[in-house]
């Protein structure tokens, strides 16, 4: 046993992530299966989030030598700017559960 290890539960990626995870991987341009294989999804998976991210316009979809290339979008590469801003901010509190920035409890209280 690694007692260097301590937690040991697979962590889950949630939908923004995987999104971010796509946008990143299609910076400069990448074919379906490049996509695929990079961002660890399956076939179903990744056809959902790419016709969400054409939809939406985050993605885009072009022809080189017959063969169709995914392209992140300047919404895109907005989207993937301010979500790595908002994973740094919450990253920075080291005393926060998770990693999570906790406001402090004067703040949470009604006045």
């Amino acid at each position: 046993m690694n007692s260097g290890i301590t937690d040991t539960t697979p962590k889950r990626r949630d939908k923004l992530c995987i999104i971010a995870e796509i946008l990143e991987i299609a910076k400069e341009g990448s074919l379906k299966t490049q996509i695929m294989y990079k961002a660890n999804l399956s076939f179903t998976q990744l056809n959902d989030y790419l016709k969400f991210m054409l939809k939406t316009t985050l993605l885009k979809k072009f022809a080189k030598r017959g063969k169709d290339v995914y392209a992140a979008t300047e919404k895109g590469i907005d989207f993937l700017q301010r979500h790595c801003e908002l994973t740094e901010l919450l990253k920075e509190n080291e005393n926060g559960k998770n990693g999570v920035k906790i406001p402090p409890q004067k703040l949470l209280k009604n006045n």
